[in-house]
């Protein structure tokens, strides 16, 4: 995952599309997780995480454009 530098960087429909992808990823996880084929649990948590850092950004955006 780039750091939260790289993401500042990133253009917004960049992140838009980060933010679609992790999202994706989330789905994926809990679906493998519900069917017990997921082995660490943790990579949830993380992915939840890391939307959660883009759409800061994202909002950081936003307010700076107004």
């Amino acid at each position: 995952m780039k750091d939260v530098s790289q993401l500042r960087e990133l253009s917004m429909e960049e992140l838009l599309q980060k933010e679609r992808d992790l999202r994706q990823e989330l789905f994926n996880f809990k679906f493998q997780h519900s069917i017990h084929q997921l082995e660490d649990v943790s990579k949830i948590r993380q992915v939840r995480r890391r939307i959660a850092r883009v759409k800061t950004i994202i909002r950081e955006k936003e307010l700076a454009a107004v």
